[in-house]
C-alpha cells in the first residue's frame, strides 16, 4: 500500500463555522485513484451525510 495521502479542504475554514474535526477514511477505486496519485484531486464539491 502506499503512503498516507491527505486531502483537505482548505476553503471549508474560510466559508464554514467549523465546530468540530473528525478523521474519516473512504474507499476509492478506478479513476478516483489515478486523480489522486497524480495530484490532481478535488473535494470542491464534495459533502459528508
Amino acid at each position: 500500500m502506499a503512503g498516507k495521502i491527505n486531502i483537505r479542504n482548505k476553503k471549508a475554514g474560510f466559508e464554514f463555522l467549523l465546530l468540530e474535526k473528525f478523521t474519516a477514511g473512504i474507499v476509492l477505486t478506478g479513476t478516483e485513484i489515478k486523480s489522486i496519485r497524480a495530484g490532481k484531486a478535488s473535494i470542491n464539491e464534495a459533502y459528508c451525510a
